[in-house]
């Protein structure tokens, strides 16, 4: 029996991913802010007969403080921890600083998905076959990481932010590849392509029309999660991968760049320190 803690877990591609996981009768802790949808979630467990298997963690992962609360519940609880599954984003068109100081996306969608995989790496150790997989979206992306105001202070814009999210996930993979922590983990880009979820947010009218239109040609969930589980269950032997809906994509370029990623964990330890 596995255990997999997912971030993200009570909506759209977490959530499937999470009751799959149950239906194969491991394991599975989500990670959410909302009682009401994480309630939801044990509920749908509990149809499962896998209500002894099922934990909701209550966290605003915006919040380092809360993350970090989050993984010592985690870890009263499990020994180990086989799989980390990164889904939790938040799209916001106006920009909103945390009570930590931080802008919103950029702490949601990238700093507690560093915490969680920087400080959780012992229990992942623990395991087998470890794994970390970063729904975050690598591939083809027009935005460019502002090192001089990651926090997008200038110019704020929504799609930016969470593209420049997806770049900043890029090099987290790139550098926990490169550093090492454990020898055992590796570590899994990866874009699921668009997929109609709920697609957590606070949208503009234009942006929320933008994102109805999407929905009606996207993949259904039920097909996003299928090469997702293939994944978690036959884990790549190389310390990093990353793939577009189960297709592998170069890392050669100035997204998985060495010393873009030391720079980028560098500056993220002053900031988390």
């Amino acid at each position: 029996m596995k255990t997999f803690v997912i971030t993200g877990g009570t909506d759209g591609i977490g959530r499937a991913v999470g009751l799959a996981c149950l239906e194969s009768g491991h394991n599975v802790a989500i990670i959410g802010r909302n009682a009401d949808k994480g309630a939801g979630f044990l509920d749908a467990a509990g149809r499962l007969g896998a209500a002894d298997r099922a934990r909701f963690v209550r966290a605003d992962l915006s919040l380092m403080d809360e993350t970090r609360q989050a993984i010592q519940e985690l870890r009263t609880h499990f020994p180990k921890v086989d799989a980390l599954i990164l889904c939790a984003r938040h799209f916001r068109t106006t920009r909103l600083v945390t009570a930590e100081g931080l802008e919103n996306t950029f702490a949601h969608f990238y700093l507690s998905r560093f915490v969680m995989s920087y400080e959780m790496t012992d229990l992942l150790d623990a395991a087998d076959e470890p794994v970390i997989l970063n729904v975050a979206g690598p591939g083809p992306n027009p935005e460019e990481i502002r090192w001089d105001d990651l926090g997008r202070e200038r110019d704020y814009d929504g799609e930016g932010a969470l593209m420049q999210g997806g770049l900043l996930n890029d090099l987290l993979g790139t550098g926990y590849a490169r550093i090492r922590p454990s020898r055992k983990v590796r570590y899994v880009l990866y874009n699921p392509g668009s997929t109609a979820t709920a697609l957590s947010g606070e949208y503009d009218p234009h942006v929320a029309a933008q994102i109805e239109a999407m929905r009606r040609t996207a993949q259904p969930v039920e097909k996003a999660i299928v090469p997702i589980l293939d994944l978690l269950n036959n884990p790549p032997a190389e310390p990093l991968t990353a793939s577009i809906m189960g297709r592998p994509i170069p890392m050669d370029g100035p997204g998985f760049d060495p010393k873009a990623a030391q720079r980028l964990y560098d500056r993220t330890r002053e900031l988390i320190a």
